[in-house]
């Protein structure tokens, strides 16, 4: 994979004129130098409460939340998205890690059909910057879940411009998490909703975007996912990870979304981290031999069946 340089980069004009080096640095950092994002996926704490990390198929490790810790630890990724709230219990034993705050999260208790989603920010930028003040931690981006189609989509999308234009301010990258949701929502994977929800990334300035890979009887998801990348225009789309999967399954997919869809990386969760530590670190490693080395399925299955 071709690597980038700071001169090769376009800084968004809303990065102030002195923050410009900050910001290249950061995303240099989170891209290893690519452009494309690995991304590990520590939010489903809130997310999805304890049904994620113990039950059937899923490693006793998994129960603990310091393994999300031991993995970014261990593993070679782009950066680690989790709540500032669990980075502040573990961050200190973990110093060399790259994280990325998440913002806003909320339970999946609540359903659609009994109210259409929303999440409020649970920390906002300055919260952060303060952090990364007294921490000394390595705080790259900061990360925020926006439901379109959501009746408070308004509140959402008002919300997101101001943490764009602050984290931007100070040199910060900025992932969106944008999903198709609510009552108005038909269909959450329609190609068509998930290009949109891209062009609304982009339209609000995200550094990257990251949502579902799209479903629709009779095509195949690589190419009706193009459609979203193009969309995103100089704002980066990256593929949420979903459920767990076989891994030649898991890479075979990565790899037709980098290479046909032409998307710039991955957020991956339950596919590493219900693993035991041992396998979670080859899986991330082998997830980021295709996304930052572009190396190919069978190079990848290699890495993650080494003994």
């Amino acid at each position: 994979m071709k690597k980038i340089t700071k001169k090769e980069m376009k800084a968004p004009l809303d990065i102030p004129p002195k923050m410009r080096a900050r910001y290249k640095k950061n995303y240099l950092e989170i891209t290893k130098r690519t452009g494309n994002l690995m991304l590990f996926a520590g939010d489903q704490r809130v997310e999805h409460l304890n049904y994620d990390f113990v039950g059937k198929g899923i490693a006793k490790d998994d129960a603990d939340p310091e393994h999300l810790f031991r993995i970014a630890d261990q593993a070679n990724i782009g950066v680690f998205a989790t709540q500032l709230g669990l980075i502040a219990k573990y961050g200190m034993d973990y110093k060399k890690v790259p994280y990325l705050i998440k913002l806003n999260s909320k339970t999946n208790l609540v359903k659609t059909k009994q109210k259409d989603p929303y999440s409020s920010l649970l920390n906002d930028v300055d919260d952060v910057l303060e952090f990364q003040k007294e921490s000394k931690l390595k705080i790259l981006g900061v990360g925020y879940t926006l439901y379109i189609g959501s009746e408070f989509e308004p509140q959402m999308m008002r919300t997101v411009s101001k943490i764009v234009e602050k984290a931007h301010d100070n040199g910060l990258i900025v992932v969106l998490w944008i999903y198709p949701r609510g009552k108005a929502v038909k269909d959450e994977k329609d190609p068509q909703i998930i290009a949109g929800a891209t062009a609304v990334g982009s339209a609000l300035g995200a550094d990257f975007i990251k949502v579902n890979y799209p479903i629709k009887k009779g095509k195949k998801s690589a190419e009706i996912f193009k459609e979203a990348v193009i969309s995103a225009g100089r704002s980066k789309v990256i593929c949420a990870g979903g459920a767990s999967k076989a891994p030649k399954q898991f890479f075979q997919e990565l790899h037709d979304q980098i290479h046909i869809s032409k998307a710039h990386g991955n957020a991956t969760g339950r596919n590493i981290h219900q693993k035991p530590l041992d396998k979670a670190v080859k899986m991330s490693n082998a997830i980021s031999a295709i996304t930052l080395d572009g190396k190919t399925v069978k190079q990848a299955l290699s890495i993650y069946n080494k003994i």
